[in-house]
């Protein structure tokens, strides 16, 4: 890398993850994946493409069969963490290190814990980081978002477009460099989709947080996202399907 040039904070080359189960197989390939600091990434296709396994790979919870590779670029400048070698390895506690300390997770249906209150969910990855209570910044945070008045509440209290904005702040109340969300406005209506979307490419601009957003739907993420991935299905024999990821914008 050249003096003074800046690393992606994601840079991913010749990926594939192959997966058999009851006589079929599905391979995804993934030849470029780039993700920079503080753009929100939106990854697009139907059910059974591979989106939500090149989530979990990005996530560190699912080991890709071949990557030629993987790479992570956390303080924005060399030297990189090697996440092939990692893998090949098998360093597990370098792993789980770095979910917890650099990765957010938003899912499709908040997976707030009910026997937490809302503070509570908010503050829990931070307090298993070993972080102090980040109050004043839930606080700040809470109040843009709408959820001022819902912090001493239970989640079954809330409304799912509540629910799912608790799961953002969640997500990036530790200090994550990347927030990985998947299908995070499923289960809301198109007005607080738009509305959960436009949250978290202003939180990305603003803390400088990548954030990788897997969706169906294109037209939801067309005004927000810096960079688009598709994929395309083939149907390589009977019993095996292959799925290409590629640059759609």
């Amino acid at each position: 890398m050249a003096d003074g040039a800046v690393a992606p904070l994601v840079l991913l080359r010749g990926m594939t993850k192959r997966r058999e189960q009851g006589g079929s197989a599905f391979q995804l390939h993934v030849p470029a994946l780039d993700i920079a600091v503080g753009e929100v990434v939106a990854v697009v296709g139907d059910s059974g493409c591979g989106k939500s396994t090149l989530l979990d790979i990005l996530a560190l919870v699912m080991e890709p069969t071949g990557v030629e590779r993987f790479e992570l670029c956390l303080d924005g400048h060399e030297p990189v963490v090697d996440v092939r070698v990692l893998w090949q390895t098998g360093a597990e506690t370098r792993l789980a290190a770095l979910r917890r300390d650099h990765l957010g997770y938003v899912l499709q249906t908040g997976g707030l814990l009910p026997f937490l209150s809302v503070v509570d969910n908010m503050t829990l990855p931070a307090r298993v980081k070993g972080l102090p209570d980040p109050l004043a910044l839930i606080g700040d945070l809470a109040e843009r978002m709408g959820l001022g008045g819902c912090l001493a509440r239970m989640p079954d209290s809330l409304s799912i477009g509540q629910r799912q904005r608790v799961a953002i702040l969640r997500a990036l109340l530790h200090g994550p460099r990347l927030v990985l969300a998947d299908e995070p406005t499923a289960a809301v209506d198109k007005a607080r989709a738009e509305t959960i979307m436009e949250d978290l490419h202003t939180l990305a601009r603003e803390r400088s947080v990548s954030v990788v957003v897997v969706t169906h739907d294109v037209g939801l993420v067309a005004e927000v996202a810096d960079r688009t991935y598709g994929f395309r299905m083939e149907q390589i024999s009977e019993s095996e399907t292959c799925s290409y990821c590629y640059r759609a914008d």
